[in-house]
């Protein structure tokens, strides 16, 4: 028998472990700061001119960096690490090509670092985890080929005929991410980083929550299950649980998730049979995500004497019951009642926070305190330290989920609620206020679990330095030996797990059933709509309001969707329809509701005078007394980007809006024209301000909302 002598590459997996440190304190720091906008809303610094952007330090901006540096810095970090270290075993292998993994760890951080300059600079797509402009998009596109291909070669070029249970969710991961990122990222620029969505309304909100439920699912959970295949069994040095529960798990879960988008959507106007589907799926996915929770608990079987002492497995326990919880109230959230509570509160916080900071942050802090030692020769610098951490991080998930879970139901009850002569008993200002003290907890629970995070990372970087990295670590296997007999007692899952193309293309199919069923209608539901005929484009000044509302985040706040709630429809108006948003590119109906919804703003009773709008940008504290929203005084000062408009509205005519031939030559007379009115209006209420500042376009676009067909809306008083 042929023995091939060969080595493993750690420098690729220290250099992603080194990034998932640095970049999971930074992102961490980030939250920590995002959250305490929330309790200190003077703390936001509105816009920093920097030549002709300006940089925006307010929570809208900032929000998006925080959630991109944590999904694809921190977490996406941690599982290149632990897909380098753990692949090159699994396969008895050197990664194909050391020259691919260079190009991978390096482009990845650039990628991380465009995001970092870009977002806050208000380069957005307005499209959440997936705000990134088409530049970086094409960036992320190219580097995921360069580690795919890497990835696969390494596959084809392996020593073991078998795919460990790992290997398939890495393979998952590979397809699906790379679909989900091509077709969510689809638009057409309107300048280097300006672009809009293929996809208007529903058609978009449809394809974005297709993305986004699914980046959780495949970017979050399915490389991290393959992690935790690999990493728990070694570190309680006790094999999986289960090979048939392992199969069960992955085939289940890969074919359930990709349906499970729509529960995003509840009783909004996307069409019935898509929520129904969400629903039913998404319910559906608890019992493959548990099957993967029980596989990992119970692989410790025999072991949990020692998780008592051993920190990793201490670490490893506490990702894994926090992964059983989240996929528990993941299911029940997709159901209706409980959706009508929990959607736009709070309490949606708490659960995403739930997976990130115990999922994913436990189960990288267990591999990384697991890794460190043996690539650097050496003892963990401090079991105390490690065991502090535990702790202070547990600690901090507590004192961050449980005011979260506590502020959603308070939000969704007082919104609810009516007086007994029927009228609504809060103002939406009141339902903020008396969540400040919600919002220190929960800063608290983030400053505990950052300090957690810094611990671990001194430790780490301590016991790095007191040891020397093996690099090319040796090692040998026999040669792979192509003839092959199957025994005839062999489980037939094996004949799959021998051949990684079939294998790929199979979870490529199972993957895009879902996708396929649920996303071919969208293309058709633009032309299924009932038209409105009272709908129309958004005029030049109106859409360059709108450009600013989404390049601020205003929509990581603010929703732009009245579900058929009595409650809903009393605050604001009639509930929205589909056939209102044939022109949005991308939708705004948003995840969150800090502020009111801003669906009818420009309507009925919710109709407020520009001069309002006008030093409500400037102090909105000055006009809602508890108010926690940033200040936008820099739009007072900052000129419209006219030269601009053209490209804009040529891109929304190949987008299908029916603006008039050669329209774009107009647009800019037309523009002006409106901001001129509006400036006169300010000036009545005296206010003198230029016509070709951006607060006029953000004025002229929330005048807008609603106005379409609300009419007749008798909202109350919000």
């Amino acid at each position: 028998m042929q023995i091939d002598k060969f080595s493993y590459d750690n420098r690729i997996v220290r250099d992603f472990a080194y990034a998932t440190m640095i970049w999971g304190v930074v992102g961490m720091l980030v939250g920590l700061w995002v959250a305490l906008l929330m309790v200190f809303p003077s703390w936001n610094l509105g816009g920093i001119p920097a030549g002709k952007e300006t940089i925006g330090l307010s929570f809208g901006r900032l929000r998006p960096l925080h959630t991109n540096a944590v999904i694809f810095a921190f977490v996406g970090n941690g599982m290149f690490m632990g897909v380098y270290y753990s692949l090159q075993r699994l396969l008895k292998a050197r990664m194909a090509s050391d020259l691919l993994s260079r190009i991978h760890f390096w482009g990845w951080q650039l990628i991380i670092v465009a995001a970092a300059v870009t977002l806050p600079l208000g380069f957005t797509t307005g499209k959440e985890y997936a705000e990134l402009e088409l530049p970086i998009d094409i960036a992320i596109t190219l580097i995921w080929v360069v580690f795919g291909v890497n990835m696969f070669w390494t596959i084809l070029k392996r020593r073991e005929r078998h795919l460990y249970v790992a290997v398939w969710f890495y393979i998952a991961t590979l397809v699906t991410v790379a679909v989900l990122h091509i077709v969510n990222s689809f638009g057409f620029p309107a300048s280097l980083f300006k672009s809009y969505s293929a996809y208007a309304g529903v058609q978009d909100a449809l394809v974005q929550w297709w993305y986004g439920h699914n980046a959780v699912a495949f970017f979050l959970t399915t490389p991290y299950l393959g992690l935790m295949y690999y990493f728990m069994p070694k570190a309680a040095n006790r094999p999986v649980y289960s090979y048939r529960l392992s199969i069960i798990h992955f085939w289940a879960l890969i074919f359930l998730y990709i349906w499970a988008g729509p529960h995003h959507l509840l009783y909004t106007s996307l069409p019935n049979w898509a929520q129904s589907l969400g629903v039913v799926f998404s319910f559906t996915l608890i019992f493959p995500s548990w099957g993967g929770m029980i596989n990992g608990l119970l692989t410790l079987r025999g072991a949990w004497d020692r998780v008592r002492e051993d920190v990793i497995l201490k670490f490893m326990v506490v990702a894994v019951t926090a992964y059983g919880m989240a996929t528990f109230e993941g299911p029940m959230l997709s159901l209706k009642n409980v959706n009508a509570i929990s959607h736009f509160t709070d309490w949606i916080i708490a659960h995403v926070h739930v997976g990130g900071l115990g999922w994913n942050g436990m189960l990288t802090f267990g591999i990384l305190y697991w890794l460190f030692p043996r690539i650097f020769r050496t003892e963990l610098h401090s079991n105390r330290l490690a065991n502090m951490h535990f702790w202070v991080a547990t600690l901090g998930i507590l004192f961050y989920a449980v005011p979260m879970y506590w502020a959603g139901f308070k939000q969704s009850l007082m919104w609810k609620e009516f007086t007994d002569a029927g009228q609504l008993k809060y103002p939406f200002l009141e339902t903020v206020t008396q969540l400040r003290g919600f919002y220190a907890m929960r800063a608290f629970g983030g400053t505990l679990y950052l300090i957690g995070s810094i611990l671990g990372v001194y430790n780490l970087f301590q016991t790095a330095a007191k040891g020397s990295l093996l690099a090319d670590e040796p090692a040998s296997a026999p040669a792979l030996e192509r003839a092959y007999a199957a025994h005839g007692s062999e489980h037939w899952h094996r004949w799959i797990e021998r051949k990684p193309v079939q294998f790929m293309v199979l979870t490529l199919i199972v993957v895009l059933v879902g996708g396929i069923v649920e996303l071919i209608p969208t293309f058709l539901i633009r032309t299924n709509v009932p038209t409105l005929s009272s709908v129309k484009p958004y005029s030049p000044l109106e859409l360059h309001g709108r450009d600013i509302y989404v390049r601020e985040g205003c929509y990581t706040c603010h929703s732009q969707m009245i579900r058929p709630f009595r409650s809903e429809t009393a605050r604001y108006g009639e509930y929205s329809k589909a056939g209102e948003f044939v022109y949005d590119h991308p939708f705004q109906w948003g995840s969150k509701r800090t502020g009111p919804d801003l669906a009818r703003e420009g309507a009925g009773n919710n109709r407020k005078s520009d001069s309002w709008h006008y030093n409500h940008f400037e102090d909105p504290q000055s006009l809602s007394a508890g108010s926690i929203m940033p200040s936008y005084a820099f739009l007072l000062d900052r000129e419209m980007d006219t030269a601009s408009v053209p490209a804009r509205i040529r891109v929304m005519q190949r987008l299908g809006v029916p603006y008039p031939r050669g329209y774009d030559r107009q647009a800019n007379a037309d523009l002006m024209h409106q901001a001129e009115k509006l400036r006169a209006s300010l000036a009545s209420d005296g206010i003198q301000t230029p016509a070709n500042r951006e607060v006029i376009a953000l004025i002229a676009y929330m005048q807008r909302l609603g106005t379409d067909i609300g009419k007749s809306t008798t909202a109350q008083n919000q």
